[in-house]
C-alpha cells in the first residue's frame, strides 16, 4: 500500500488528537466496559473510625446473602502483604508501610477491612452492612501538632516522624550569619486530590489451568505495578499480565500501587471467578492518595540590592497514616526545587514527613512543586515590599542566567539525588508573559478599588522537572498493508500519547499520518519491558525511544528490499509506502511485511529535563464577601520542543484550573476524630467550566533539552506549579491598602473575609 507523500513535518503541527473520536462516539473502553463471564462484582467494607483495634469481625451474616459468594478478610489472606515502595525509598520508611487489609489496626477512615463479592455490585455493597466489626477506638493524631507531641503513636514503639529529608547547598548557616538583609515566614499549603474524571477500577481474571492472572484497568506504571503485584500473589511476573484501558485522567494519584491492586486479584483467584471493582466518589475522595499538606517556615537572605544569598527552611508534610508507594516524593521534590528558577547559592531545606490518622499522601500533578512555589513566592514580594526594590526588578536580578546552564540544585542528602537545570533563557519567558499579560498596562489599577472590588496583579516563574529514567521502550512493527504499528511502554492517563507518538514516528519515518496504523502502550503483553507515565517523562523518554525503533526499522526495510530488488541495501531509497532501487524497480512496503519486519528501540538517560516559564494574574476581590474572581490569567513555557502544540496547550490550561481550584476552594478538611468532612463533591469544591474563563497560555521552543534526540522536555505539570503563589501574590497586591497577607490556602471567601477583617 503506497502512501501520498507527506505534506508537512508533524512535530510542531496542531495535529487533532486521534483519540478523541472514539470517545465522542461512545466507543472508548473503560474498565467499566469490561465484562467477562461469570463475573462477580466486588466492595470493600471501609473502616468508619479513624485509629483502633479491630476486637470482632464476624461476617456470618454477610456470607449467608443470597447472590454473596464469598468475604475475604485478612483471616482469608493469611500472612498479609504490605505496600512496596517505589520512589525515594530509605530503610527508615519500611515499617510504615501500608498492610493491604486492616490486620488487627486500623488507622485510617477508609482503610479497607473486608471484600465482599457478590453476583451485583448492589448485592456486594447491602452485603457490607451485615458484616458485624467492632473497633476498640484509640487517640486520634489529627494533626502535625500531635504527632509531634508523640503522645499517642500511630505505629507501637515507633515515632510518629517517619522520616527528614535535607536537601543542601553549599554552606546555608554561614550565608545567614552574613546576610545583610533576612525575611523569615511561615506558610500552609491544604491537604488536596487529583480527583480525575473517572475514578479507579480493576477487573481481574484468574486462569487455573494457565496459572496466569490478567488485570484490567492499570494505569500510568503498569510494568511496576506488574513486578509489585506478582510476588505478593507468589507468581512469576511473566504470569501476571496488566492491561492498560482507557483511562479517564490519572494526574499522578490514579495508578499507583493501592490495596485494592492485591485485592481484587487475589479475590479473583480466591474463588476462581473474574472480579470488578469500580470505586464509587466517596471513596474516591476518601481513600485515593490525598496530596499537598505541607507547611513551611522559609527564610530569605539576600544583599542590600536584593541579590539572592540563601534560602532556608523547616518543613513538615502531613503524610497520613502511612508511607505509601511514592509517598516522600513530595517532600523530596519540597525540598529540592524550593529555590525554583532562581539563582542561590546557598540552601538548606529540612522536611519532616509526619504521620496522622488521615488518608495516605502520594504524588498530584506538580508534587511539592506547587507547595513550594507558593511559600517562595511569596515570600519574594514580602522581601521585596521590605527592601522597596520592585518585585518584578527583584525577580529578574535572581533568575538564573542562561550561561549558568546547566545550573546545579540542592543536593537530596541520604537518597543522593543530584539534578541540574538543562537549558534555557529564563528572561526570555520572564519578558514574554510580562508583555502578553500587558503588566504595564495594569499597574493603574494595582490595589484600587473599583466598582466595589479591589484589583491586584502578579507574576511568579517556575521550573518542571521531567523526563525521569532510567529508560523506555519501543517497537514498531510493519504491517501487511503497509502500515505501521506502534507498541510504547509508556502510558496514556489522558494526556493524548497515541496521538503524539504517531505524529513521532511518522515523521521519523518520512509517512504521513494515516500510515500509523496504531499506537498501542503500556500494557504489559506488548513489550518485554515498559516504565510508565509518570514525571512528565512520556515524549522525553517514550518518543526518544520510539526514534530509535524508527532508526533501526529503516534499516530493516532497506535490507528487505535489498534482497527483493537485487542491490545493496545503501542504493535502496525509502518513499512512503515504497523501497526503490537504483532502477527502476520498487517494491511495496505491504510485501516486504512477509519477512516480519519489527524493530526495537530504547532511550536510556538518567538525567531530567527542565521546563520553565512564568505566569501572571489579575484579580479583584469583594471585600464585602472575600470572594476572588481571576479576571485575566497569562502562561507563558518553555518546553524545548513542541511536538504538538494543541495537546500542548490543552495540558497548560488543564494544569492551571487544578492549581486554581487549589488556590481558591479545594480542600479536604478532617475534624479531630480523624473523621473527613469533605466526603463528597457537594462539601469538596472544585472547579466548573464558568469559575476561570479567561485563561491564556503561550509556548516557546528556544531551548531544546540537550540531553535527548527529540529535545523536548516534559510539559505535562508545569501549568499548576506556579498558580498557588501568583494568586496569593496577587491577592495581597489587590489588599495591600488592608494590610493582608495570605500565608495559607486555599484562599475561600471565608478566609480570605477573615484575612480583610482581622487587618481592618
Amino acid at each position: 500500500m503506497a502512501h501520498a507523500s507527506p505534506t508537512n513535518r508533524l512535530i510542531g503541527s496542531p495535529v487533532p488528537r486521534i483519540e478523541d473520536l472514539r470517545f465522542l462516539r461512545g466507543r472508548g473502553e473503560f474498565v467499566g466496559d469490561v465484562a467477562l463471564d461469570g463475573m462477580l462484582h466486588a466492595a470493600i467494607l471501609r473502616s468508619s473510625v479513624a485509629h483502633g483495634r479491630i476486637r470482632k469481625l464476624d461476617a456470618a451474616a454477610a456470607r449467608a446473602l443470597p447472590g454473596v459468594h464469598a468475604v475475604i478478610t485478612a483471616a482469608e489472606i493469611g500472612t498479609v502483604p504490605r505496600i512496596p515502595l517505589r520512589l525515594d525509598v530509605l530503610p527508615d520508611f519500611d515499617r510504615y508501610r501500608q498492610p493491604v487489609i486492616a490486620s488487627g489496626r486500623v488507622r485510617y477512615v477508609g482503610e479497607p477491612i473486608a471484600l465482599v463479592l457478590a453476583e451485583t455490585a448492589a448485592l456486594a455493597e447491602d452485603a457490607l452492612e451485615a458484616i458485624r466489626v467492632d473497633i476498640e477506638p484509640l487517640p486520634v493524631v489529627a494533626d502535625r501538632a500531635a504527632a509531634r507531641a508523640g503522645a499517642h503513636r500511630l505505629f507501637d514503639g515507633e515515632s510518629n516522624i517517619a522520616g527528614t529529608l535535607v536537601a543542601a547547598k553549599g554552606d546555608a548557616a554561614a550565608a545567614l550569619r552574613g546576610a545583610p538583609y533576612m525575611r523569615r515566614e511561615r506558610f500552609k499549603v491544604q491537604r488536596f486530590t487529583a480527583v480525575p474524571m473517572e475514578p479507579r477500577g480493576f477487573l481481574a481474571h484468574w486462569d487455573a489451568a494457565a496459572g496466569r492472572m490478567t488485570v484490567f484497568g492499570a494505569a500510568k506504571i503498569a510494568f511496576p505495578n506488574r513486578r509489585m503485584l506478582a510476588p505478593m500473589l507468589g507468581l512469576e511476573e511473566g504470569a501476571v499480565r496488566m492491561v492498560v484501558n482507557d483511562v479517564g485522567g490519572g494526574f499522578g494519584a490514579r495508578g499507583e500501587f493501592y490495596p485494592e491492586d492485591f485485592l481484587i486479584p487475589f479475590a479473583a483467584r480466591f474463588v476462581n471467578r473474574p472480579v470488578r471493582w469500580i470505586e464509587d466518589r466517596r471513596e474516591n475522595l476518601m481513600a485515593c492518595n490525598h496530596a499537598r499538606d505541607a507547611e513551611m517556615e522559609l527564610t530569605l537572605a539576600c544583599d542590600r540590592d536584593g541579590k539572592f544569598l540563601a534560602l532556608v527552611g523547616e518543613a513538615s508534610c502531613d503524610i497520613g497514616a502511612y508511607v505509601r508507594t511514592n509517598g516522600p516524593t513530595p517532600a523530596r521534590n519540597l525540598a529540592q526545587v524550593i529555590s525554583g528558577a532562581y539563582a542561590f547559592p546557598d540552601i538548606r531545606i529540612e522536611v519532616a514527613l509526619i504521620l496522622t490518622n488521615k488518608t495516605p499522601v502520594g504524588t498530584y500533578r506538580g508534587p511539592g512543586r506547587f507547595e513550594a512555589d507558593f511559600f517562595r513566592e511569596r515570600l519574594i514580594d514580602m522581601a521585596a515590599d521590605d527592601l522597596g526594590i520592585d518585585r518584578i526588578e527583584l525577580r529578574r536580578r535572581n533568575l538564573i542566567p542562561s550561561d549558568a546552564m546547566p545550573y546545579r540544585l540542592a543536593t537530596v542528602e541520604r537518597l543522593n539525588i543530584q539534578t541540574e537545570t538543562d537549558s534555557g533563557d529564563y528572561t526570555a519567558t520572564f519578558d514574554r508573559c510580562l508583555q502578553e499579560f500587558d503588566w504595564a498596562g495594569k499597574a493603574a489599577v494595582q490595589g484600587q478599588l473599583i466598582d466595589r472590588r479591589y484589583h491586584g496583579s502578579a507574576i511568579g516563574c517556575y521550573i518542571e522537572g521531567g523526563g525521569t529514567g532510567p529508560r523506555e521502550n519501543a517497537r514498531l512493527v510493519l504491517q501487511p498493508d503497509g502500515r505501521i504499528a506502534v507498541y510504547i511502554g509508556s502510558t496514556s492517563v489522558g494526556q493524548g500519547v497515541e496521538t503524539v507518538f504517531a505524529q513521532i514516528a511518522a515523521d521519523a519515518l518520512d509517512l504521513p499520518m494515516d500510515a500509523i496504523a496504531s499506537v498501542s502502550h503500556g500494557s504489559t503483553d506488548i513489550l518485554a519491558e515498559g516504565f510508565g507515565s509518570y514525571s512528565s517523562r512520556s515524549v522525553v523518554m517514550g518518543g526518544s525511544a520510539v526514534l530509535d525503533a524508527a532508526g533501526k526499522l529503516k534499516a530493516a526495510l532497506r535490507a528487505a528490499a535489498a534482497k527483493r530488488l537485487g542491490c545493496a541495501e545503501d542504493q535502496v531509497a525509502l518513499e512512503p509506502g515504497l523501497a526503490r532501487g537504483p532502477t527502476a524497480k520498487s517494491v511495496a512496503w505491504g510485501e516486504l511485511a512477509a519477512d516480519g519486519i519489527a524493530a526495537d528501540g530504547t532511550f536510556a538517560n538518567t538525567k531530567r529535563t527542565y521546563s520553565y516559564g512564568a505566569h501572571a494574574a489579575h484579580v479583584a476581590v469583594d471585600p464585602k464577601t472575600g470572594r476572588i474572581d481571576v479576571l485575566d490569567y497569562v502562561a507563558v513555557e518553555d518546553v524545548g520542543r513542541i511536538i504538538n502544540p494543541e495537546t500542548l496547550h490543552g495540558q497548560c490550561v488543564g494544569a492551571i484550573v487544578q492549581g486554581l481550584g487549589g488556590a481558591v476552594m479545594e480542600h479536604l478538611v478532617y475534624d479531630a476524630d480523624g473523621q473527613l468532612l469533605t466526603g463528597t463533591l457537594a462539601d469538596y469544591l472544585m472547579p466548573t467550566a464558568s469559575d476561570f474563563p479567561t485563561i491564556r497560555a503561550y509556548a516557546m521552543e528556544q531551548a531544546p533539552a540537550p540531553g535527548n534526540p527529540l529535545g523536548a522536555k516534559g510539559a505535562g505539570e508545569g501549568g499548576i506549579v506556579p498558580v498557588g503563589g501568583v494568586i496569593a501574590n496577587a491577592v495581597a497586591a489587590a489588599l495591600k491598602s488592608l494590610n493582608v497577607q495570605p500565608r495559607e490556602l486555599p484562599l475561600s471567601p471565608p478566609r480570605v473575609w477573615v484575612l480583610i477583617n482581622e487587618a481592618s
